[in-house]
This record gives C-alpha cells, structure tokens and sequence, in this order.
C-alpha cells in the first residue's frame, strides 16, 4: 500500500524581544526533513511588539512574522490561529514552540508522529528527559507541579507538565475555542482538551536553557503573573464546567 501523506505542520512561535536567536531558531525547524520533503510547511512567528530586531532576523531566517501587538502569550499565541482561520485548506497540524532557543527542533518528529498515530493533542514532557543546567527554573518546577496537583484534585487526570512545546490537531484546535491572551494559554489548551475527552498525549522532550531572560520566570511580576492566570483559568473552567451541566441536572430532578 502507498504511504500516508505527510501531514501540512505549521509552526506558530510566539516572540517578544528574541533578536539574539529568533533566526536559528526558525532555521533549524525548517530544516527538519521527512525523507526527502521538508517536515515542516511553515513557520510563523508572532512578534508581540519587539523593539530589537525580532522581525526582521525572522524574515532573514525564511519565517513568516505575524504582527501580535497586543502584549500576551495568548494574545501572540491567537494572532498566529487568526493569521491560519482564513486559510483553505488549513494545516493539518499546528506545533507550538517557544522561540527562545530552549526547544530542541529535531524532537518535533515525535510530537507529530504521535498526532499522526490519532492523538489530538501531544504535550511535550520537560520533566523526564535530558535538561541543560537552568533550563528549568524553581519558579516554572513549581508552577507545573501545582498546576498539575490542582488538575488532578478537580478532574482525576494527570498532567506531567504545562510545556510549551505541543502538537495539536487543526480540526481539535479550532474546537476547543481558545481565548485567554496572557499567562493561562497552555492549561486553557489542556484543560478545554480533557473536557472535550480529546485524546492526549504525552512525548518526553529534551530542555536547553534559554537564550536572554525570561518574561515569566526572569521577574518577579512576571512570576506572580503567571500563577495567577495558570491558577485562575483552571478554575474559571471548572466554574464554567459545573454551571453548564446545572441545567441539565434540574431538568433531570424535575421529571423525577
């Protein structure tokens, strides 16, 4: 039998401020083949108001820039999907990848193998694998490990961690209606993921520390931020989960 077509991967990178490694970062995910084809249709990446040079070493690298200039990773993260809605046919699969140099380009292979294999959505695990020194901070350990606990506590589904690096299929992606435009972008992702019972799964991948500072983890707002829209969408959702299904359950009390 003929093989499957390779599947259309878009790449969508969110990036604010990433001059220093923006351009190797898109070369190398570009680069990755697929027998003789290129694994990877596209990169985008979603400059979120910049003021080193960010676009212009994208450009210069073979991405495409979306302009993001609303400040947020959601709302980068968003200006990528809304660059991708009128597009016929859409990809078949959106990959998700921080430009910061902290993703190792050559395990996108496995993110898309698993989506190839029926996953809706394949979260890359930081956890399990090889780390560089730093790579993780004690600020990103702890939030995932809280996350995760609060995850569970609520829906009795593990999370091993909220990465950033993610594969997700287009059809899944346009259904799970994303909206949060700050810090809460990946557990709003996983969370709408395991209450629409979409198949997710998990692929251990490597770390490398980051090039410049970070946004979230470098600064102390930044740190506090992000808790707060991590711990707040989790809950926002389990809100709007038990006020939908109340309906349902007064109807179902009334007919008794």
């Amino acid at each position: 039998m003929p093989a499957a077509p390779a599947p259309h991967v878009v790449v969508v990178i969110p990036a604010l401020n990433e001059a220093m490694i923006i351009g190797e970062v898109v070369r190398q995910l570009l680069a990755l083949r697929r027998g003789n084809a290129p694994l990877i249709s596209e990169v985008l990446v979603c400059d979120n108001g910049s003021s080193d040079g960010t676009r212009e070493r994208a450009l210069s690298a073979g991405a495409t820039v979306v302009a993001a200039p609303q400040r947020g990773y959601g709302a980068a993260c968003l200006a990528g999907l809304a660059h991708i809605a009128p597009r016929r046919p859409k990809p078949d699969v959106v990959l998700f990848a921080d430009g910061d140099g902290s993703v190792v380009a050559e395990e996108a292979h496995a993110l898309i193998e698993k989506i190839e294999a029926g996953y809706d959505l394949v979260i890359g695990v930081r956890t399990r694998a090889r780390q560089e020194r730093g790579a993780l901070t004690p600020p990103q350990r702890v939030g995932n490990l809280v996350a995760s606990l609060l995850i569970f506590a609520l829906w009795r589904r593990k999370v091993s961690d909220l990465g950033p690096f993610r594969a997700v299929r287009t059809e899944a992606l346009w259904r799970l209606g994303m909206q949060d435009r700050s810090f809460g972008w990946t557990v709003e992702m996983q969370v709408k993921a395991l209450q629409a019972q979409m198949k997710i799964g998990e692929v251990s991948v490597s770390t490398k520390r980051r090039v410049g500072v970070s946004k979230i983890s470098g600064t102390l707002a930044g740190v506090v931020g992000a808790a707060r829209g991590i711990i707040g969408m989790i809950l926002r959702l389990k809100w709007a989960e038990r006020a939908s299904a109340e309906p349902s359950v007064i109807a179902a009390t009334r007919q008794r």
